[in-house]
């Protein structure tokens, strides 16, 4: 099995990459800041105004080591891959069945019922360890919404229904969540998801954790083999990896979200650390990025035992997981696609 490797996130502006032997070379105003071995990355994000060199570029290129470059605020731009690796006949596979209607609900329905269980997960445990904080019989009641529409995700009988209970499902999570925030509550609180751009402090924080899981899995679909543009759930798009969007919706609660609640209610984040913008817009600072990087990659590496597999794994090691039980659908090994459950 892989091990848990690191991203390398570079934030500070005007920096630049190279490549000296076996390593990434971090330089700022001519200086070297720091080394870093290519073999201990899974991957390399840059933020802004961060430039490369080529030869850093087919260094990382022939050892599987993609390089994302998106804005200072997390939009993404371009993405430096090798080769794509596995087997042709894979990819194959999964053109023929996402062209299949019968096999597209029933990936898609298994992502979906796994992520509205999930979120149901993360709503009950609240209820559980926090019911003399928050609003409770909102909560468990918005708890047992989800579970009523994971049994109609059950009898839906094709992929269009199951997005529409998707997006029921997410309006009836969204609703509620900013009752699980206990600290700040004022500062944090939202009724509901807002995109490009965030307009509140919690969107804002969901938004750069949903970006950097995107790019997590999407990192584990190119070393299965499979292709991340072309999904089930989400439709085909031009420059969207809609099957890596499909494979972190069943991983945001348990992974972006609870990350996002940990970092609040722990007062690990400010609402100090947000600026409001002209536009509504509402953006972290720089402090406040590095900070949830920072979780972010030790949440990587906290240990749990896999709900399928029932093997101690890393959180890190999930959305390969996933993909690697996707690719064995695909091929034909199992009979349906095991979506991540947390319990």
């Amino acid at each position: 099995m892989k091990k848990v490797l690191n991203t390398l996130f570079v934030m500070t502006q005007n920096t630049y990459l190279a490549k000296e032997g076996e390593a990434v070379l971090v330089r700022l105003n001519g200086e070297t800041q720091t080394r870093v071995p290519v073999h201990n990355l899974a991957g390399i994000v840059c933020f802004g105004n961060v430039g490369c060199s080529p030869f850093l570029m087919g260094h990382c290129a022939e050892n599987n080591v993609s390089i994302n470059f998106l804005t200072e605020n997390g939009r993404f731009l371009a993405k430096a891959v090798g080769k794509t690796s596995g087997n042709v006949n894979l990819r194959r596979e999964q053109y023929r069945q996402t062209d299949n209607e019968k096999h597209t609900a029933a990936i898609a329905g298994n992502i979906v019922l796994a992520k509205v269980a999930n979120c149901r997960s993360i709503l009950s445990r609240a209820i559980r360890d926090h019911g003399d904080k928050i609003e409770q019989e909102k909560v468990q009641k918005a708890a047992d919404k989800l579970n009523n529409i994971g049994k109609r995700i059950l009898k839906a009988e094709n992929a269009d229904e199951v997005r529409g209970l998707e997006g029921e499902a997410a309006n009836t999570y969204f609703a509620v969540l900013s009752n699980l925030i206990i600290a700040n509550q004022n500062a944090f609180s939202f009724a509901q998801r807002t995109r490009r751009p965030p307009l509140d402090r919690m969107n804002a924080l969901l938004s750069f954790l949903y970006v950097i899981l995107a790019n997590d899995t999407e990192a584990a679909l190119e070393c299965t083999g499979l292709d991340p543009q072309v999904g089930f759930l989400h439709r085909e798009r031009p420059g969207r990896a809609s099957l890596a969007l499909d494979l972190m919706e069943e991983l945001r609660p348990v992974v972006a979200d609870r990350l996002a609640l940990t970092l609040i209610n722990r007062q690990q984040i400010k609402p100090k650390g947000f600026t409001l913008q002209e536009s509504g817009a509402v953006l972290m600072n720089d402090e406040t990025r590095k900070t949830v990087l920072k979780a972010y990659q030790e949440r990587k590496h906290d240990e749990m035992v896999h709900p399928l597999l029932q093997e101690k794994t890393q959180f890190g090691m999930i959305p390969y997981t996933q993909a690697l039980l996707l690719a064995r659908y695909l091929r034909g090994d199992v009979n349906e696609y095991a979506p991540f459950l947390w319990r």
